[in-house]
């Protein structure tokens, strides 16, 4: 495919995948206040095992002084977990609680039974092994 054809295709596919992104999170649990940046700090939680604050807003690429109000209302709503450093006192561990990987998982559970009830519902046998196949593609563009 020559770089004309791939920048068409790249116009057509990029809104497409922005609103598929933008529908899945709306599909969240009722009665959960948190923003995309407080959800995307429990994902790397969740992926890191636990982190210190400076770390996170490296992460978030947001200032550290804006991680602080976010690791807050994450806490009272005890989705995390904070914890002194053992090697250093003045340092913070944060960790994903319990509580914090139940919402994950009802998160993507709820995602999960919405997108694959649209499948089914909506596309057609072919179309379903159309979007299988697509899965390895998009992975590599993702790894870009």
């Amino acid at each position: 495919m020559n770089l004309d054809k791939s920048f068409l295709l790249a116009s057509a596919l990029r809104p497409i995948l922005a609103r598929l992104n933008r529908k899945m999170r709306k599909l969240s649990p009722s009665n959960t206040p948190l923003s995309q940046t407080e959800r995307s700090i429990l994902v790397l939680l969740e992926q890191h095992d636990q982190l210190l604050s400076a770390e996170l807003a490296v992460l978030e690429k947001i200032t550290p002084q804006s991680v602080g109000p976010l690791l807050n209302h994450l806490a009272e709503l005890d989705l995390i977990e904070k914890r002194p450093s053992t090697t250093d006192k003045r340092k913070i561990n944060i960790s994903l609680s319990v509580k914090g990987q139940d919402f994950l998982q009802q998160v993507r559970q709820e995602r999960d039974e919405w997108l694959g009830k649209a499948i089914a519902e909506l596309c057609t046998p072919q179309e379903q092994l159309i979007l299988q196949q697509a899965i390895t593609p998009l992975t590599k563009l993702i790894d870009f």
